[in-house]
Order: C-alpha cells, then sequence, then structure tokens
C-alpha cells in the first residue's frame, strides 16, 4: 500500500501488515512543527487471557469512506498539513499494528489532539469489528 502524491492526507483499510516507515515519511513535511503518530497493536494478554489471533472484518465501501471523512474533517478541524488513517482487516497477530493514525501540524498540541480524535473517533464511527482468538491451552 503506497501513500497518495497527489493530497495531503492517506487513509486506507489493508489486509497487508502497516508499513509504519511509509507513514513517518508520508506524515514529514516542512511545514509541520509537531508530528503526533498513535499505533495500535494486537495485545498477546487481555485481562489474563492469552489472545493468539486477532481477526478484523469491515464493511469495506463504508469503512474506506469514513476513514477518508475523519482524515479530512482532521485536517480542516486542527489545519493538519498531513493526516494518515490506516486500519488493518483480516488475521492481526500479537504484536503487529492493527491500526496507525498520525497527524503532522504546524504545533505539538494540534497534532496530539488530531490524533487522540482520531482514535477515539475511529473507534466509534467506523464500520470495523475485532474477533479476538484465544490462544490454546498448553
Amino acid at each position: 500500500m503506497e501513500p497518495p502524491s497527489d493530497r495531503d492526507w492517506w487513509s486506507a483499510l489493508s489486509e497487508a501488515p502497516l508499513d509504519l516507515g511509509a507513514v513517518h515519511a508520508f506524515l514529514a513535511d516542512e511545514r509541520a512543527g509537531g508530528t503526533c503518530v498513535f499505533v495500535g497493536t494486537s495485545r498477546r494478554w487481555t485481562d489474563g487471557v492469552e489472545t493468539a489471533l486477532l481477526t478484523y472484518e469491515a464493511y469495506p465501501a463504508m469503512a474506506e469512506a469514513e476513514l477518508a471523512r475523519l482524515a479530512l474533517a482532521a485536517s480542516e478541524r486542527w489545519e493538519a498539513v498531513k493526516v494518515a488513517v490506516l486500519h488493518r482487516t483480516g488475521d492481526v497477530p500479537p504484536p503487529e499494528a492493527s491500526v496507525v493514525v498520525g497527524v503532522a501540524c504546524p504545533h505539538r498540541a494540534e497534532a496530539f489532539e488530531a490524533a487522540r480524535w482520531l482514535i477515539d473517533t475511529l473507534k466509534e464511527s467506523v464500520p470495523i469489528w475485532k474477533t479476538e482468538h484465544a490462544a490454546p491451552d498448553a
């Protein structure tokens, strides 16, 4: 999955592992004084239960449209110079990244606020569902 070269926002669903280096490279911009990236990963343990795998399913057309809407909304609300909002689908084993949001803004406070808003709003509004698969008993 390659970042766009013709716009300042990048949103996508991907069955392939998320390329965090590509996200950082996309967000690098001399207009930005602050860049904030949040990476959500599949964790091995939840409340003492071992997780072998997470599986993410999405309604692709709606999810992709909502990810794009969120990227544009964050860009406008915080005057971000670059925004990235990417989410995995399919099987994501620990400790791989499930989701990444990144924002480059003229100032750090706005970058932090925008990234927090993006991940929280994404979790509430994007039609993506997670299934946890417990590790088999040893």
